[in-house]
Parts: structure tokens; C-alpha cells; sequence
């Protein structure tokens, strides 16, 4: 009769535990797996676009908010953790049960939601590596060949989870991981010689001033500009967007699904809490540290304060051609006013024929843009810059931007250059110079690509769960495949035909402040089910460890709080503000509902009785 490896494994913790230093430490890190399925999905396209642009507007300044965001999402993680481990009740529905079935029902809405957008910036990521920065699949219909290709490696990794083959699907994510850590650290240490460790240092140091300050290079500029004030606020709501899509990819409401799930299925119990807490750390916050660090550091090298002069009039380039559309967004509030500015006293004859000659200029924009995308309709990158750098006044920017080189004084030109998004393949093509080739593009390159692939398998996966809470059903089985399939199809299905567009990186933007408005209900949820004696019993915290760690969750559930009222409030203001009360109300129904029950259920045990 072969040995139940679990009861062993049971048997090998308590031993550690006993044992203490590092015997302990070297079980746990042999043990570990669920952690370093949190770290698989969080290093993906949401994490790499607010690294680039914490990077571009943050300057080092700013290399504390993730990791500082990742530690109180942690925080949160273990509580679940600890809740799950410590009942060996599925937390679907023990939240049901004990806390709310609005928040219950919500926490699961909100994760499926969250899989199925989330997939498709994945999808683009991935397409961004292939093409852009290993060179392949970049013909005509090379996105349907990267989607194909994505769909199908994800697929056949998650198949094996639920193929029972848990141990080499662990193992797979784990090399995943270490290869997107090992990439991107691997280019900083080239660049080391060539980097102010100084300033690395000391951006790790919180500063919350930048809340209400740009970072000190922009406060510098910003004095030499025509108008001050307008590009302060320009910089500082575009800081503070930024830093909360990088707070809300830390930790998205789908992690603190799969975390409790992914442990219970593999037979966690009490024995394995302390493992859960060390295997966070390790599989999730030193390779998000390390990973994120590493792409802000690149960034702000090569970015803060630095602009394309081809959208000053100098040299097109390809790279140019890329960044137009934003840089025509950050440009023309500023043109418009000048205009107006010049009209102001105008007769009305010189107004109709400024805005004839504003009509001509847009309508030759149109027709200009709409060229250049057909001459670059299925060509290869190299051969679209080989293009433009014979031809460079064909290629030019257009009469739009010419009018607005004329109009706009260089350094407010300037300022807006530098506020341009960029994406991981304008990063390997500045760093090529400093790296050389392999390094800035196929190792770069292959970090990006294991970041698509390792968050879709992890998506995919929660997704499954997700399904066969949902239902009623066992984890695993049918409903697990069907669930997990789902991602993969709107991913690859919303990446071709939805989310298609420009700087494919910047598509995890909107997604990520979607999810941030979701977090606090998992947050609120978690606080309550670790302050429940009916859900926890004895396993209940006690006494000054009880009062600390609700101190420490009351300070990660305020963050989550903070950032979701800031994302609803800019995006959609008071409908926003408005549908957070509403669903607030239903919590609260929610709330009477379930206790109405209870008590229900008490007085017909009391008539049985009697």
C-alpha cells in the first residue's frame, strides 16, 4: 500500500516546524506552489505598463509604490489564506453562510469579470513580445497566428492542472517566473556601471508628497514652460492615475480568488499556514520586487525627462510614428488655447477663416494618417523604419503636428513629449544602445512573453473556479475546463477585434482601474471573516495579535478604499459615486437577509426541539 504523500507531507511541516532555521525554511521552499501562481498572474501586461510609466513620470522617485501596495495586498492574501486553512471551508461559501451572500456573490462576479477582461491585454502583450521584440509572426495576419499560438501553450499548461498533474503545472509556472525575473534583472545589470544608485536607493523610501507634487526633474521644467499651472495639473492627474493602476496590478480581486482555492485543492490544511505565509513571500512579493524594480529602473533611465525630438520637428522614425497619437493628446489643449488667444479680438470674417484653415488642416490630418496606415498595412517593423528613414518627408508627421511646431513654444512641446506613454518595445530599442541587441530585445523580449503567457494560464485558470463555485459543482471536472477555456477565447477573440489599437501595452490601463474599484469588497469581506468567531472558532486571533493585525488590514482595506473612490470619481464621477452607494445598499440588505435567516433557522430548531 503506497504512502499517502499528503499525510506525509503534513508530517514533514510538523517536523520542520520543530526543528526551526533553516530545516524549516528549505521544507517550505520545497512545499511552496500556490505563491508562486499569485506571482505567475501579477506579473503581467498590468504590472509591466504601470512599471513603464511609473518609470516615465516618477523617475526613481517612485520605485516604493509597488512593492509597498504589494505588501499590504499580501497582508490581505494571508488573511484569506488563513481563513480558508484554518476551516477547511471553501470561502465562496463560507462568505455566504457567515458574512453576506451580496459580498459572496459579488467577490465571485467580480473575479469572472476581471478574468475575462483582463485576458485581453494579455493577448496583446504577448502578440507586442512576439512581433515587436523576437522579431516573429509579423506579417499580415501575424496577430491571428500570435493568438493561435498564445491560446493554444495556455491551454495545454492549464490542462495539465486539471489533468491531476499538478506538481509539473507548478513547476512549469515556476520556471515561468524565474525566467520573466531573471530577464529583466538581467538587463539592469548591464546598464549597472551607467546607473545613479544613489537616487535607486532613496526611491525606495516612501514619499507621499508626490501625491500633490510632480517629481522634482518636472518641477524643474515646468518654470521654463509658458503656462505652469496647466501642465501641473496635467502631470499631477496623470501621477496620481498612474499610481493607482500600479497600486491596483499589485493585487487584483481575481488573486484573492484563486489563493484560498488553489491551496485548498491541493489538501492544505492548519499544518500548512505557516507555509502559505512564507510561500507568498517568496513566489510572489521577492519576484514582484525584483521584476517590477528592474522595468521602472529601465524607464526612468531611459525616459524621465527625456522626449522622441522627432515630434519636435527633428528626425522621423517609426518609433516617432508610435507615439503621435498620444503626444497629439497631451499637445492640443495647448494649441487650442493659443488659438483662441490669437482670435480673441479677431472680426468675424478672420474667425470663419481661421476655422476654415483649422477644418483644412484636420481633414489633410485624416487623409495624411490614413496614407501612412496603408503603407504600412502587414509590413514588417524594419522594413516600415527602412521606409521612413529613405523617405522621411513623405513619412513626416502631418500638417496637424506641423501647425502645432509652429504654434506652441518648444518647451511646452517638450513637457508633452516627455508625458508620452511608451511601451516595452520603445524600451528595448532605447536600451539597445547601452545593451546591445540580444539584451534589449530577444531577453527583454522574453520576459515580456512569459508575463502574457504565465497571466493568461493563471486567468485561465481562476476562471475555472470561478465556474464551479458558481454551480455548486467539485473543483475540478467538466464545469473546471469550461471555465478555464473562457478567458482564452475573449481574450484572443477581444485582443483582434476590440482591443487592437496603438500602444497595445497601454490596454492593461483601463483594466487595471477597473479592477481596483472591485478590490475594497474583497478587502471588506476578508476583515469580516477574520473578525467572525462562528466562521473561525478557535482558529479566532486573540488579544494584542488581534488587534494589530486588524490595525494592519483597517490600513490595506483604507488604500483599496482610497484608490477605488479615486477611480470611480475620475472616470465616471457621480454615476460612479452612485453606483458604489447602490451596491453598498445591497450589502446591507444582504446583510439582513442573512441574519433574518439565521434567525429563522434558530426558531425552527427551537420547534423540532420542542
Amino acid at each position: 500500500m503506497s504512502k499517502d504523500p499528503l499525510a506525509a507531507e503534513k508530517k514533514s511541516l510538523r517536523e520542520a516546524e520543530a526543528q526551526g532555521g533553516i530545516s524549516k525554511w528549505k521544507t517550505y521552499t520545497k512545499l511552496s506552489g500556490p505563491g508562486w501562481m499569485q506571482g505567475a498572474i501579477t506579473l503581467g501586461g498590468g504590472s509591466l505598463a504601470g512599471s513603464l510609466y511609473l518609470g516615465v513620470i516618477g523617475g526613481y522617485q517612485l520605485l516604493w509604490l509597488q512593492p509597498l501596495m504589494m505588501i499590504l495586498g499580501i497582508l490581505m492574501l494571508s488573511v484569506i489564506g488563513y481563513v480558508a486553512l484554518s476551516t477547511g471551508e471553501r470561502p465562496f461559501h463560507a462568505i455566504n453562510k457567515h458574512i453576506n451572500p451580496v459580498l459572496g456573490w459579488g467577490w465571485l462576479i467580480a473575479a469572472m469579470l476581471a478574468n475575462l477582461v483582463w485576458a485581453m491585454p494579455q493577448f496583446s502583450l504577448g502578440t507586442a513580445a512576439l512581433q515587436q521584440n523576437l522579431g516573429v509572426l509579423a506579417g499580415e495576419n501575424g496577430k491571428y497566428l500570435c493568438a493561435v499560438l498564445l491560446f493554444m501553450i495556455a491551454s495545454a499548461i492549464v490542462w495539465m492542472y486539471d489533468s491531476k498533474g499538478v506538481k509539473i503545472f507548478e513547476i512549469i509556472l515556476k520556471l515561468m517566473v524565474g525566467v520573466i525575473v531573471l530577464s529583466f534583472f538581467g538587463v539592469v545589470s548591464v546598464m549597472a556601471g551607467k546607473l545613479p544608485w544613489n537616487e535607486i536607493i532613496l526611491g525606495f523610501i516612501p514619499d507621499f508628497s508626490l501625491l500633490s507634487a510632480p517629481a522634482d526633474k518636472f518641477e524643474a521644467i515646468l518654470k521654463e514652460s509658458s503656462d505652469p499651472d496647466h501642465w501641473r495639473g496635467v502631470i499631477l492627474g496623470s501621477q496620481r492615475d498612474r499610481m493607482v493602476t500600479a497600486a491596483a496590478t499589485a493585487v487584483g480581486i481575481n488573486m484573492t480568488f484563486l489563493l484560498p482555492y488553489s491551496m485548498l485543492r491541493k489538501g492544505w490544511g492548519r499544518e500548512h499556514r505557516g507555509l502559505a505565509t512564507f510561500d507568498l513571500s517568496l513566489g510572489l512579493f521577492i519576484p514582484f520586487l525584483l521584476a517590477t524594480s528592474c522595468v521602472v529602473i529601465a524607464s526612468a533611465s531611459q525616459f524621465h525627462g527625456e522626449y522622441d525630438k522627432g515630434l519636435l520637428g527633428g528626425g522621423i522614425s517609426a518609433q516617432t510614428h508610435g507615439q503621435k497619437g498620444e503626444y497629439k493628446k497631451k499637445i492640443e489643449p495647448r494649441l487650442n488655447a493659443i488659438l483662441a488667444k490669437e482670435i480673441e479680438n479677431a472680426t468675424p470674417d478672420e474667425k470663419k477663416l481661421t476655422d476654415k484653415r483649422m477644418e483644412d488642416i484636420n481633414k489633410a490630418q485624416k487623409n495624411h494618417d490614413k496614407e501612412i496606415n496603408e503603407a504600412k498595412k502587414g509590413k514588417p517593423k524594419s522594413e516600415w523604419a527602412k521606409m521612413i528613414e529613405e523617405t522621411p518627408a513623405k513619412y513626416s508627421l502631418g500638417p496637424w503636428f506641423k501647425l502645432a511646431n509652429e504654434k506652441v513654444p518648444e518647451k511646452d512641446r517638450e513637457i508633452a513629449a516627455m508625458l508620452v506613454p511608451r511601451d516595452s518595445g520603445l524600451l528595448a530599442g532605447s536600451l539597445e544602445q547601452l545593451t546591445g541587441k540580444t539584451v534589449s530585445h530577444t531577453i527583454f523580449g522574453v520576459g515580456v512573453l512569459g508575463m502574457a503567457i504565465s497571466t493568461i494560464v493563471i486567468l485561465m485558470l481562476i476562471n475555472g473556479f470561478c465556474l464551479t463555485e458558481a454551480m455548486g459543482l467539485q473543483m475540478g471536472g467538466t464545469a473546471h475546463k469550461i471555465g478555464s477555456i473562457l478567458p482564452g477565447i475573449t481574450g484572443a477573440l477581444g485582443f483582434l477585434w476590440l482591443w487592437n489599437t496603438g500602444a497595445k501595452f497601454w490596454l492593461a490601463v483601463p483594466t487595471s482601474v477597473f479592477g481596483m474599484v472591485l478590490l475594497p469588497v474583497a478587502y471588506f469581506t476578508f476583515f469580516c471573516m477574520m473578525n467572525s468567531k462562528a466562521l473561525l472558532g478557535d482558529a479566532l486571533p486573540q488579544g494584542g495579535k488581534r488587534v494589530a493585525l486588524n490595525v494592519a488590514m483597517g490600513v490595506a482595506l483604507l488604500a483599496s478604499l482610497t484608490g477605488a473612490l479615486w477611480s470611480i470619481w475620475s472616470k465616471l464621477q457621480w454615476l460612479g459615486i452612485g453606483i458604489f452607494a447602490g451596491f453598498i445598499v445591497l450589502v446591507f440588505l444582504g446583510r439582513l437577509w442573512l441574519r433574518l435567516n439565521q434567525r429563522l433557522d434558530q426558531i425552527e430548531d427551537a420547534v423540532k426541539k420542542n
